[in-house]
């Protein structure tokens, strides 16, 4: 899943990147779910599966994160879904943010996405939303997730104070919170 973030986490002042992990840190590769499924950091060859899977589901996604992220957009191409997806590959390759894809055993579709990011917002030192594709959405597979992914955050990241956008609180809350650079 791609998306556009006109503000760019991560950065501080005059875009110049800001550590929020430690160095040594080592991001996961793959995280298996009960369910059969597993996550793994999104590449620009996932394209294929992702556009379908974001523009398939693209009304319920622009109610989550139309406002906050302006994603995504109606008119959204193939090319810039992969032109998004490089961008997520070379971020989480940084470590700036992590994009992670869920999908089925077989990688034959792309069923959601967790976003791992550095905060925007005060009161957290990472940010994590996440995503299921609309036939999954009230599913066991989302329930699931739901359970599995502030478990994986706090068993594998180095986070004290996660926020999940969309959980803890919604994202219009989230909006109203005061900004890092502010």
């Amino acid at each position: 899943m791609a998306r556009t973030v006109l503000n760019r986490p991560g950065h501080g002042l005059y875009g110049v990147l800001m550590s929020w992990l430690p160095a040594d840190f080592v991001h996961p590769a793959r995280a298996e779910l009960p369910t059969g499924h597993h996550l793994r950091p999104i590449r620009a060859s996932d394209v294929d599966l992702d556009y379908p899977a974001v523009m398939g589901s693209r009304e319920r996604l622009w109610s989550m994160f139309g406002e906050p992220w302006g994603w995504p957009p109606p008119s959204m191409t193939v090319e810039e879904d992969r032109v998004d997806l490089a961008r997520h590959e070379a971020e989480m390759e940084s470590h700036r943010s992590f994009n992670y894809a869920l999908f089925d055993a077989a990688e034959e579709t792309l069923l959601g996405c967790v976003y791992v990011d550095p905060p925007e917002r005060a009161g957290a030192d990472a940010e994590i939303s996440w995503w299921v594709v609309d036939p999954l959405a009230g599913t066991e597979v989302e329930r699931t997730l739901d359970e599995f992914v502030p478990r994986w955050i706090a068993d594998r990241w180095p986070f004290t104070q996660p926020r999940y956008i969309g959980r803890d609180l919604t994202w219009t809350e989230w909006l109203n919170l005061p900004p890092l650079d502010a």
